[in-house]
């Protein structure tokens, strides 16, 4: 690392692209970056700690500088391929966190689905006990001078994790997503094993997932779940209104019974492994007992207000199985209580692929309402629209546009679930200016 150089990010409100210029950040590096002008979540932080965020441009590039590339852009976007021909030192964003790992006992978090809530509270809990640095996909990032654990999202999209090789992984689960890179399951499967064959202490993984069962790493493995089956169990679960509680056993002993403030199945098993996690670093579980009753979550991940008469939650949920838990965790806090599915489609390709999942998962809400399917810088157009998801699903679903909110407006004592990966928050800001 260069103390001298800029470290210049294109792309730098991409939510793992900001997290980790505020690590640099924080750690006395110069930093600046570049992105598109329209706002977006993530710049907030960028903003609070006076990271200069420019428009793209080639003539921003200077001599000197260490280019960090979004992986969302090609080799052909303007300012890389200037960085290129100035002879400047470009590195892609996985890289660069790859090179940073080894100063500290590093923890990824890896999975199709739950890596930014799991990552988030493994950040939170073992911030509270010593010194951490974090990278959260949800645009949160902090470095800290001599921290000991560094906590970091390993994402699996086009087997960016393969530059990671961290001391310890937690894998959630391995699902069929991505399809515009991923051939099929076996595919997917065969990254999380090569994942975890550079995994260089052990692995905790979720029980009940078949693919994880398969692995065959270099390293041990301890399962997690609330099955016999599973080295660390979730026993004796009451899941209320409040959140949900839990004693933890391994090795055939109770080791704790903890509270969370969170609500749904999956995250009783997030926070199961962040247990496991810190079993085994031999981190004082009442210290994580306390920290974990003043978790408050991450951004877009069930994330509450209340507007009018109704509950608003919005989630980053954007393949069925997360849709599947949203709608849990709502069913949990809210019992009696409409939920409404506000869905956004996100790519023609996702849609198409996952569509009977799609119709299983939005079915378990009361009332499903969606939006046009969100594209992608990769893909503007496909076979499959809203329309089609909406016509198997049934149910009186409805599709809303921007200027027809009225699917929304005509809700009354309930609980509206906004979920999407794309610019689902447009619809939900409108509602708000609507109704306030």
């Amino acid at each position: 690392m260069d103390k001298e150089t800029v470290y210049y990010f294109v792309g730098i409100k991409g939510s793992g692209m900001s997290s980790l210029a505020l690590i640099l950040h924080d750690e006395g590096f110069k930093v600046k970056g570049s992105d598109i002008t329209e706002y977006t979540f993530t710049q907030d932080g960028l903003e609070k700690a006076g990271i200069e965020v420019l428009p793209f441009d080639p003539n921003n590039l200077t001599p000197g500088v260490t280019v960090i590339a979004g992986n969302a852009f090609t080799d052909d976007h303007p300012e890389i391929k200037r960085a290129r021909e100035m002879n400047l030192t470009v590195l892609r964003y996985h890289e660069m966190l790859g090179k940073m790992l080894d100063s500290y006992t590093s923890i990824g978090v890896a999975g199709t689905h739950g890596k930014t809530s799991t990552t988030g509270l493994l950040a939170h809990v073992l911030g509270g006990v010593d010194k951490t640095s974090y990278l959260i996909g949800d645009g949160s990032g902090k470095g800290t001078p001599d921290a000991r654990f560094f906590v970091f999202e390993a994402d699996e999209y086009r087997r960016h994790f393969l530059a990671y090789h961290p001391d310890y992984l937690i894998m959630t689960n391995v699902d069929f997503d991505h399809p515009d890179y991923y051939k099929d399951l076996d595919d997917v499967e065969s990254a999380f094993e090569q994942a975890a064959k550079q995994v260089k202490k052990g692995i905790f993984a979720w029980g009940d997932d078949p693919s994880l069962r398969k692995l065959q790493p270099n390293v041990p493995i301890y399962y997690y779940g609330t099955k016999d089956t599973d080295d660390f169990q979730a026993k004796n679960i009451n899941r209320t209104t409040k959140g949900s509680e839990f004693d933890v056993e391994y090795d055939g002993q109770i080791i704790g019974h903890f509270e969370i403030p969170l609500f749904g199945e999956h995250n009783v098993l997030n926070s199961l492994a962040v247990i496991a996690v810190s079993y085994f670093e031999k981190v004082d579980l009442d210290l994580i007992k306390k920290e974990m009753l003043s978790y408050a979550g991450v951004k877009r991940r069930f994330a509450e207000e209340k507007v009018a008469d109704n509950v608003l939650i919005d989630d980053y949920a954007h393949h069925p199985s997360e849709i599947k838990a949203t709608l849990d965790a709502a069913r949990q806090k809210y019992p009696d209580k409409k939920i409404v599915a506000v869905f956004q489609p996100h790519t023609y390709s996702r849609t198409a692929a996952l569509m009977d999942g799609f119709v299983d998962s939005l079915s378990k809400a009361d009332q499903v309402v969606l939006t046009e399917i969100f594209g992608s810088a990769r893909e503007q157009s496909g076979k499959v629209s809203s329309q089609d998801l909406a016509d198997k699903i049934g149910k009186n679903t409805q599709l809303i546009h921007e200027d027809d909110l009225s699917a929304l407006t005509s809700q009354h004592d309930a609980v509206l679930v906004f979920m999407g990966a794309g610019d689902i928050m447009k619809y939900e800001n409108d509602y708000k200016k609507i109704v306030k």
